[in-house]
């Protein structure tokens, strides 16, 4: 009875680390700087007067705010929703939480938005 139970022990923990493994999927890599679209590297400046005080681009790594990388590629962003367009220009026109809204043009917003896309 012992020796089943150990066997049995054995392929739970076995089949709780195949599903930790699993679920561990690694992000896609952010896009490098040399091969942004002029779009992206106005979107780079705008995050960077804006949002690199609070949050790092190109790790998942929390600063004040979460990190970003991949934010557009998740299914779905740390507050669970998500990452649509219309949720992500929610949140940085209007803010969230501790976050605050910032005052952007609709050119600004889609250059930052490109760059979020990059990430």
């Amino acid at each position: 009875m012992g020796h089943m139970r150990s066997f049995r022990e054995f392929l739970m923990f076995g089949a709780a680390a195949a599903l930790g493994v699993a679920g561990c999927r690694s992000l896609p890599p952010s896009k490098p700087a040399s091969q942004w679209t002029p779009e992206e590297a106005r979107g780079a400046r705008i995050f960077a007067a804006n949002c690199a005080r609070c949050h790092y681009p190109t790790t998942t790594a929390g600063l004040h705010g979460p990190g970003l990388q991949a934010i557009t590629k998740r299914k779905a962003m740390p507050s669970g929703a998500p990452p649509t367009e219309e949720r992500l220009t929610n949140l940085i026109l209007r803010g969230r939480g501790e976050m605050p809204g910032f005052n952007l043009d609709q050119d600004q917003l889609g250059d930052l938005l490109r760059y979020l896309h990059s990430l």
